[in-house]
C-alpha cells in the first residue's frame, strides 16, 4: 500500500505535533544526529508550528499511522535562526523559508516520501511569498567511530532537488548525544535553493 503524504492544515498541525516529537526522538537517535531527545524539550521546540500561519507540517501515513513527517516555517520564526550566520550574499533572512526536519521510519524509506516532503514545503514557501528555502544538516567527522559501516549520503538527492551548500553560512546547535553525559555543540552544513 503506498504511503499517503500530504500537508496538514489548521488544527491537524497541532494534533500531529506529538507524532512529530515521537518521530524526531526515534529517527534522530540514529546516525548522524545521535540525538538523545526528550519529550519535554520536543514539546517546547515544536510549539511554534501550531502558532505560525506560514508553518507547514507534512505527514506520511501508513493507514492512519504517521510514519514520517517534515516541517517548515519562516526562518526568523524558527528557534535555531538565532544561531545561524548567513553570508552577505544570501537573501534577506525575512525572505527565507526554513525546511526544518524530515523524519521517516527506516522501513518506509525509498518510497518517494522524501521528494514529497520537499515538494510540499517548497509549495508552502512559494504560496507565502518566500524567495528561497534553506535547511541544515549536521556534520560528523568521517572517522567518527559511531559512523555505520554502510551509510548513504543524502547529498546527491539534495543536489538533484536544486540545493547547494551556502558558502560562508555557519550554524552550531548543542544537544546531548546518545551515551554521553551532557550537551556538546555540533556544526551544520547549510544548504539553500532559490524558489
Amino acid at each position: 500500500m503506498p504511503l499517503e503524504v500530504r500537508a496538514l492544515a489548521g488544527s491537524e498541525i497541532a494534533n500531529a505535533l506529538q507524532d512529530l516529537a515521537r518521530l524526531r526522538i526515534e529517527v534522530f537517535r540514529a546516525w548522524p544526529y545521535l540525538y538523545d531527545g526528550d519529550a519535554a524539550y520536543e514539546e517546547r521546540y515544536l510549539r511554534g508550528y501550531a502558532d505560525d500561519p506560514a508553518a507547514t507540517l507534512v505527514a506520511a501515513r501508513d493507514g492512519g499511522r504517521i510514519v514520517g513527517a517534515s516541517s517548515g516555517l519562516p526562518l526568523e520564526a524558527h528557534g535555531d535562526a538565532k544561531h545561524l550566520i548567513l553570508p552577505d550574499a544570501a537573501p534577506d533572512r525575512s525572505r527565507i523559508y526554513y525546511c526544518a526536519e524530515s523524519v521517516l521510519l527506516p522501513e518506509y524509506r525509498g518510497r518517494g516520501a522524501g521528494g514529497r516532503f520537499f515538494d510540499l514545503r517548497e509549495e508552502a514557501a512559494r504560496r507565502a511569498g518566500f524567495s528561497a528555502t534553506l535547511f541544515a544538516a549536521v556534520i560528523r567527522a568521517a572517522d567518527d567511530p559511531r559512523r555505520p559501516v554502510v551509510h548513504r549520503s543524502l547529498e546527491p538527492f539534495w543536489r538533484k532537488r536544486g540545493y547547494a551548500p551556502l558558502p560562508g553560512a555557519r550554524l552550531s546547535i548543542a544537544w546531548k548525544d546518545v551515551g554521553t553525559p551532557g550537551e556538546t555543540s555540533k556544526e551544520f552544513a547549510v544548504w539553500m535553493r532559490p524558489l
